[in-house]
Parts: structure tokens; sequence; C-alpha cells
């Protein structure tokens, strides 16, 4: 039966990718998604039909997988990290109802707060937020309550997103409101284009961090009121005795 698979291709680098999600783009006959994504796994997958189109069309990217599988073809639909984090796998559902006759399947990868936190040390130890500045999709007034509340509750918080050409202050807006209720030497970090090449770390506190320029390739950790800095790394202790 013809089949859209979506698949989350972790940080970018093959080897963070999951062996199964590999093993599909492997066996699928076409391989659909955003043109940087796919220049990330193209060399890898020789021999596929690559297919893409630019950020804003997403309907039309997941249109164009399922004409591609009413033709009898297996179909990999990729995204960046996990594909049910401010992934694919939910508009492919939604657009799913007009193809019932094509199976869908979600492949799990890993997400930029896990991959970052890996790189940075162990900064989501305990309960966190994973929050975007992005305001494309969400209101910004609703992305504010958000920051607001997690802050109040002390999480530690990840912020995907935080950055653009047309949001440049958008971090600093966020840790505006993160002061409210955190400390400014509350410990945070950064990293930039996770598991590519030009991979960047840096920690810093809440204080520094508002002063800041970064990217949409960047992810930022900020830590509870129990986040410390060890040789180096951002650690959040979860509370075990010693």
């Amino acid at each position: 039966m013809s089949k859209v698979i979506v698949v989350g291709i972790g940080p970018g680098e093959y080897e963070q990718m999951t062996i199964k999600a590999a093993n599909a783009l492997k066996e699928c006959d076409v391989i659909v998604g955003y043109t940087v994504y796919i220049d990330l796994v193209r060399d890898h997958f020789p021999g596929k039909i690559f297919l893409t189109t630019p950020m804003t069309r997403e309907v039309e990217r997941c249109e164009m997988a399922f004409e591609e599988a009413k033709k009898g073809q297996t179909v990999a639909m990729i995204c960046s990290g996990d594909a049910g984090v401010y992934g694919m796998s939910g508009l492919i559902y939604e657009v799913s109802v007009k193809y019932p006759e094509v199976d869908v399947e979600v492949l799990p990868g890993v997400t930029a707060a896990l991959s970052g936190a890996a790189v940075l040390g162990a900064p989501l130890i305990h309960d966190f937020a994973l929050i975007s500045l992005s305001d494309l999709l969400t209101p910004w007034e609703k992305i504010e309550k958000r920051l607001y509340m997690a802050s109040e509750a002390d999480f530690v918080i990840c912020l995907y997103n935080p950055s653009s050409r047309k949001r440049h202050d958008y971090l600093m807006k966020a840790c505006d409101i993160m002061l409210k209720f955190k400390s400014p030497d509350t410990v945070c970090g950064t990293v930039k284009n996770i598991g590519r090449d030009g991979e960047e770390i840096h920690v810093c506190t809440l204080a520094e961090l508002r002063e800041m320029s970064v990217d949409m390739f960047t992810t930022v950790f900020i830590g509870n009121s129990q986040t410390k800095e060890i040789g180096g790394k951002m650690v959040t202790p979860r509370g075990y005795r010693m």
C-alpha cells in the first residue's frame, strides 16, 4: 500500500540519526523536505528522488508527498530533530484526510532540546519547558504568557527559534520576562549548529544571555534556580543525595 513516512532526522549529522530512520530513508523511493534538510541527507542516500519546497510552503510539501505516494511509491517526509516536536507530523495527519488510500507512519528523531543538552552537559535533568519564540503561527502575547508562567514555576526553559532578521530582539524580550522571576546569575547556555559543521557552545549567565546575538540555528537553555556550572558545563541537579 502507498505510504508516507514522516522521519525525524535528528540534528543533522548522519551518525545522530536513529537506525530506524536511516533504514527508512534507504528503503523509500522519494524523500521530500525543506531545502536545508534535504541538503543534510542528500549525499547519504544516492539514487533517491528528492523533492523540496521552501519555508512557508509546508502544506504544499505535504500534498506533494501524498501525491507521490498515490503513484505507489513509499515517500519519506523528513524533518530536522523530531517530526512531532515543531515538525511536520501533525500537518501530515491533517492533510491525510484528503488521501485515505495512503498510510502514514511517524518515526521519531532526536530533537534539538536533547541533542543540544548533551553538548552543554546536563541542563534538562529536572522538569523543563520547551518554548518556541517564533510568532509566525503563535501570537507573541501567548508566547509571553508561556514564558511568564514557566519562569514563575522555576522550570528550566529551552527556547527554539530564538531570533531572526525580523525578530532580532525577541531573545532580549524573552530574557526581560524571565528576569522577573530568575536571578541575573542564572546559568544559561546556547548551542549553534548542533551536530553540524560550525557547532558552537556558550555557557553564560541570564544577564549575559540578554545581550547575546543568536540566530535560528541556535538553541537556548535557561537554567532553574538550582542549575550550576561544573567544569564549563551546564548541569541541573535532580536532587540525589551525595
